[in-house]
């Protein structure tokens, strides 16, 4: 999520009885980095005229060498506060809803969560090294509930439980989206791995899930009250589907060789390009492998497969 970082301001004053804490949801949107949702913490209390949301998945574009450093792995996310109207103003402007889960906290609870973020959000804390599946906007809200309630949470809620890394990513992306086919590229084995357990509440859906199912060791729920559904994912219509794109290059491939063939003439700049694509692509896995610090990035199968297509093509041209 892009917005201008506000880290740094202080606490106005304690909470008053009337206060409540929630968690926010906020449901996928278009952008590449908005189709796994977003989770927010909301800070409500009238008396004091506090309506304040901890954001964690603050960054800007405009800081220097942005690109680079997540190309890297090595984005430095913030914790920022913002009113709760600017916050939903901008999801209400792309119609993305937001669910929000009232916690069932104490009021010394309340006041050590809100004292918690408030910490966390001075300009020596609020910068984070983010990572997209260990550390990011929904495991940092979730780590520093647990810290406060300093209780052993359990849910019922099991998702995918057992499922990989690559499952869940698909799912957000949408199957048979071309986005799902570049993270299969650079994707490897690691992302092949089953996961369970908290592992799955780095994605928002996940931890919204999770919480509404959850109680601690006395069996109090720990979520209030909070109404929420499954994200809704739009399919993918078949003529988006990168299997399609993928049959539509196999027989333009197979039509030139064919062409080839048949003028016994070989179409040299077709696989001039292509080389030239498999060059910059194994550039980036190499750099992405060696020099990054991704989680997930690895030599998989899938990355053979435009040149396997490729070369069984071409064996149409020199076959006899």
């Amino acid at each position: 999520m892009w917005l201008q970082p506000v880290c740094g301001q202080e606490q106005d004053a304690r909470l008053s009885p009337a206060a409540r804490i929630s968690l926010l949801t906020c449901t996928p949107g278009n952008e590449l980095y908005t189709r796994y949702g977003h989770t927010a913490i909301r800070v409500y209390d009238p008396a004091n005229r506090i309506d304040w949301v901890f954001n964690y998945g603050m960054f800007s574009f405009e800081d220097s060498n942005f690109y680079w450093h997540f190309v890297q792995g090595q984005t430095w996310y913030e914790l920022g506060r913002q009113s709760y109207r600017s916050f939903m103003e901008e999801y209400h402007l792309t119609s993305r809803p937001v669910a929000e889960q009232i916690l069932n906290l104490s009021p010394y609870e309340r006041e050590q969560l809100y004292a918690a973020l408030v910490e966390n959000a001075r300009p020596e804390n609020c910068k984070y090294l983010y990572n997209f599946v260990f550390d990011n906007c929904a495991t940092r809200p979730y780590h520093i509930l647990r810290q406060v309630l300093n209780d052993t949470l359990q849910s019922t809620y099991t998702g995918w439980e057992g499922h990989s890394y690559r499952e869940f990513i698909h799912h957000y992306t949408r199957h048979g989206s071309w986005a799902e086919f570049g993270i299969n590229l650079v994707f490897g084995y690691k992302a092949d791995r089953p996961i369970s357990g908290e592992q799955r509440l780095f994605l928002p859906e996940e931890l919204m899930l999770w919480l509404q199912h959850a109680t601690r060791s006395d069996g109090t729920p720990v979520v209030a009250y909070g109404h929420v559904e499954p994200f809704k994912i739009a399919p993918v219509h078949w003529y988006a589907d990168w299997r399609f794109g993928l049959l539509v290059f196999a027989l333009a491939m197979a039509a030139v060789s064919v062409y080839d063939r048949r003028r016994f003439r070989r179409s040299r700049w077709v696989d001039i390009v292509l080389y030239i694509l498999y060059g910059l692509m194994a550039a980036l896995l190499i750099f992405l492998i060696f020099f990054s610090i991704h989680p997930l990035v690895s030599i998989g199968w899938r990355v053979f497969i435009i040149p396997a297509i490729h070369l069984c093509a071409r064996l149409i041209y020199i076959w006899h």
